[in-house]
Order: C-alpha cells, then structure tokens, then sequence
C-alpha cells in the first residue's frame, strides 16, 4: 500500500529517515500540495492541526495527528495510522474557501480518436492536456491510436471524474463511461478551438445512457454529433491497417518476382495469397462491418460483414462497400427500435433475431438491388480513371492535391484521402500517389520555409519547423498545423498552390502507389512506388514552390503580431 505523507518544509529531511517507502510532499501550508503523488497513494497522514483541503483525497483514507506527537514516537503513529484512519471527506466552511480555488476545481478524463490514429489524435490529447493543467485541472488523457490504446482510464478514475470529453472522428466504444456526464466533440476542434471546447464541456456535457434508445434529447445529440462522414471514417480507420499490410505483402510479392530467380515461385505464390487472397479481400467487408458499427454498435458488425463480403464477390467495389455498411447499420437501428420482445428472452436480440434478419435484409438488397447498377458504376470508374487523357489526369491530380492540403486533416482532406484508399481495392494506384504525395508537401515546405527566412521565424517555430519536416516525410499533413493556426491565408494558399502542382505532377508521369501511407519511406520498397524518380521529382518540386512562396509573403514574427 502506498503512503503520502504531507507536512510542513521544515520537517522534509527528518521525515526521510523515520520511515522507508513513504512518499513525502513537502508543502508550506497543510491546505496546499505541490505533487502528483495523490494519485497513486491508498493512505494520507497529514501532520498538522487542521484537515487538510483538497478534492484529490476524496475516496481515500486520511489520518490527521500533531507534528509533535508523530516525532516523538513516528513508528507507533505510523502504524496507529493503519487502523485508525477515516475516509477523507472536505471540510465545509468559509474559510476553507480560499485554500479550494487555489487547488484544482475538476476531475476531467477525456478520450481521443481519429481515422488514422496517428496524428490527430495525439495532438488533441496534448491539447487539451495543456489547457486543463494551465486551468488548474486534473486530467487524464485516453489515446486510441492506431497501435491501441493508451494510457486506459480505470473504473475508479471514472468514478470520481467529473465529466469525460469525447474528442474522437470515429465511433469509439463508451460503455464503460455509462451514466457518466460526456460532452462529444471532434479532435479538430479539441485541437484548434481547447479553451472553447473545455468551457462547453463544462457547461453541455450530459450523462450518457448508451441503452435509452428512445430518449429524444440522444437522438437529436447523435443526429448533430454523429452522421455520415463520421460513420464512413470509422469505416475507414479500421480498414486502413488492412489496406497497408495487404498492399505492401502484394508489392512484397512483385519485387522478389523481378529480382529472385524462378526458384522462388512457391513462396511468390505464399506472398500472393497472403496479400491479394487475403488481405485486400477483406478490405471492404472491414469498411463496411464497422461502418455498421459506427451505426448500430455491435450488432451491426455481422450484416456489415455480409454485405460487404457480397459487395466483393459482386465486384461492386468501395461504393458497394459503403452502401452494405450503411444498409445493414440503419436495418439493425430500425429492427432494435422497433422489434420488442418479452424481457426473459431480450438476450435472443442482439445474438439472434437482429443479426439474422438484418443479415438477410442486408445481402437481399445487396444483390437484388444495389449489386448490378453499382457493379456497373465502379467498371465505368475504373475504366475512366484508367483511361484518363494528360489533361484530365493533370486537373483530378491538382484538385486531389488541393484537397489534400487545403484543412490538414480535416474533412477535405479526409475525403480526398478516402477516395484514393477506395480505388485501392479497384486496383486504380494513381489518384492514391497524387494524394499522398501532396499530402506530404504542407510540413516538408514549412520545415524548410524556416531554415531559408530563420530571422522571419521565432525560436519556437523554428523547433517546430524541424519536426514538421519528420513529419512530413512520414505522410503527417498535422505537421503544419501550428503554422497555419498562427497565419492561415498565407500558409494554406502557398500549400495549397504546392500540393495542387504535386498532384497535378504525379498523375501527368503516370505515378503508381500500392499502399496507402508511409510517406517517403515505402520508396525503399520496390514495387510499392513507380515510377520512383518522377514521383520524387512531383513532391520536391511542389515542396520548393510552397516553403519558397510562403518564405516570401510571410511577415517577420513581430510584424504579423500586429498584423
């Protein structure tokens, strides 16, 4: 069991040697502490006269006792302290009001997700991170990236929380926050807007009861707060790592095929139906099985499933994909609203009756309705994507491009970025290498926009800009950010300017690219770029025009502070 001990200063070195594995908090007053080590202590001796006052050892227990009675006898309190001690509870009195606006107001836990996990959503949560602790409030950050979650929030952090803030651009699962005040936002907003967002949270944020499916005021909360693009990005966020690994396993297979002898067709063909018979079979009923997800929660994912499988087998695509994901999502929505059954057997519901029949529904619709006019939609695409004259291809290029660049990471960018992995399943590589190619040229050209103009630039962004330059070349459109909150036309039209003439570059060579993300660490890999040069020659060149253009329309820092 972990100890605090809380004392006056003048007693932080005797206290040292009376007893071994006791955190001491040294602090000038017995109503003001000064570390973190609240959080992990199960038992607080304070030494003083008066109870101590702080919301941080509510739900622990506390032992008060003299300072002059503890030294002369420290081991006998300290074991005293074991079984005497009582739960904390605050003192309430007027003069304790002053001591409680010195220590922190509120509890906040908040969770973080976005679409590709990466960038986002650890932004938001350093964020709102920042803007708690500048206030004065304990927090707790929960990341849900694409390497898991982070940080977890336990049972006993929520129940002392006083609300969760929900930063997330996908469907995140919040059972375990039941009955727990949430306020739901997006990572955009935590990011850009934190002080407004903390300020709504306090003042909007409403239990959450995720089985009231017939509460009004939730239904109109998840029409403003939830809705299309939310549920395709959940989609996507979970089709993405598919997407990846099946890509490169592909292009894995085609660079030992050109530079292995014959010798090797056996595992050529092991490679072959690891990524293409495997993995990019997946990718659409993945988007579509989570889309339903973002719909209808877990009973949602065996129709999703389905239908997406079917789009598959039916060569319907993405689109078909995203249609299964939506119908099978709203069939489980209205079958759970409107199918009611004795409460004995309400445990059949989400294990029987709703996937059967929104399965069914699902994959009748699929292949009786949707199936043949989408199948011939996506052929039309394909084949006018694949035969795209110079010009044409040089005008969906620059358009990519400019989407790519022109709201790092918001919903343009999403879109655009959607589109390219979509074509991926269909087999069509070019709009995908314009896409990530311009999204790459925003932090690359700020990075080097601050070592050509560093007098124009503060210390600060100076740092920045160098790790805009990491991220730039990891695909992390985020990077430039900073830069673009601090001077918004000029950063977005140079960006937007480079990343169209990128686009526009890489799809008049006719550049190919196999997987969705990576940045400039897939041309490493053969096969997964072509051509390598041409497409390194696109994002140089677009990089050059954007960090060049912006060095010189760019106001010296204390000049555009007054600007």
């Amino acid at each position: 069991m972990k100890t605090l001990l809380i004392m006056d200063s003048s007693l932080g070195r005797c206290a040292q040697h009376i007893v071994q594995r006791i955190t001491t908090e040294v602090a000038k007053s017995i109503g003001v502490t000064l570390t973190k080590n609240i959080e992990e202590a199960h038992l607080i001796i304070a030494l003083g006269n008066t109870q101590p006052v702080d919301n941080r050892f509510i739900g622990k227990s506390i032992y008060l006792i003299d300072i002059k009675h503890f030294m002369r006898a420290p081991k006998k309190f300290l074991i005293q302290a074991l079984t005497d001690s009582k739960l904390y509870s605050m003192p309430i009195s007027q003069s304790n009001f002053i001591l409680e606006s010195k220590i922190p107001c509120k509890r906040v836990l908040a969770i973080t997700a976005c679409p590709t996990g990466v960038a986002h959503t650890f932004m938001a949560a350093e964020a709102l991170s920042i803007e708690a602790k500048k206030r004065g409030w304990w927090i707790k950050v929960e990341t849900r990236g694409s390497i898991g979650t982070q940080n977890i929030i336990t049972t006993d952090e929520i129940a002392l929380a006083d609300f969760v803030i929900v930063a997330t651009d996908i469907e995140v699962d919040l059972i375990k926050f039941s009955g727990k005040k949430i306020y739901r936002t997006s990572t955009c907003l935590a990011l850009k807007n934190t002080k407004q967002e903390l300020d709504n949270a306090v003042l909007k944020s409403t239990p959450y009861h995720p089985l009231s499916n017939h509460d009004k005021k939730k239904e109109q909360h998840n029409q403003e707060k939830t809705g299309s693009y939310r549920h395709l990005m959940t989609g996507i966020s979970y089709m993405l790592p598919m997407v990846i690994s099946g890509g490169l396993i592909t292009a894995l297979a085609f660079a030992v095929g050109n530079t292995i002898c014959n010798d090797s067709d056996f595992f050529i063909t092991a490679l072959t139906q690891i990524g293409t018979g495997a993995a990019l079979m997946l990718i659409i009923p993945i988007l579509s099985g989570f889309i339903a997800f973002s719909i209808s929660d877990r009973p949602g994912l065996t129709p999703g499933f389905i239908g997406g499988m079917l789009a598959t087998n039916i060569n319907s695509g993405f689109i078909g994909g995203i249609i299964a994901g939506f119908i099978a999502g709203y069939t489980v929505k209205y079958l759970n609203s409107y199918i009611h059954i004795p409460s004995s057997m309400e445990s059949l519901k989400p294990l029987l009756i709703l996937p059967v029949m929104s399965s069914l529904l699902t994959g009748l619709m699929m292949i009786y309705i949707v199936g043949k006019p989408v199948s011939e939609a996506m052929s039309s695409l394909t084949s006018i994507l694949g035969n795209l004259g110079t010009t044409n291809a040089i005008l969906l290029g620059s358009i990519l491009g400019s989407m790519m660049c022109i709201d790092m990471g918001g919903p343009l960018n999403k879109v655009a970025y959607a589109f390219g992995i979509g074509l991926l399943s269909s087999k069509t590589y070019a709009p995908m290498a314009a896409i990530m190619a311009a999204g790459m040229v925003p932090p690359l050209a700020m990075g080097i926009a601050t070592l050509i103009v560093r007098k124009k630039f503060t210390k600060k962004q100076r740092i920045l800009g160098k790790t805009a330059l990491v991220l730039g070349m990891c695909f992390i459109s985020e990077g430039a950010i900073p830069f673009a909150a601090r001077d918004p036309i000029r950063v977005l039209s140079c960006c937007v300017i480079g990343g169209a003439v990128t686009g526009a570059i890489s799809m008049a060579i006719g550049a190919q690219l196999m997987v969705p993300h990576g940045g400039l660490f897939v041309l490493f890999l053969p096969g997964v770029v072509t051509p390598v040069i041409g497409y390194l020659f696109a994002i140089i060149t677009g990089t050059l025009l954007a960090s060049i253009s912006y060095a010189k329309v760019k106001l010296p820092e204390k000049e555009l502070s007054e600007f």
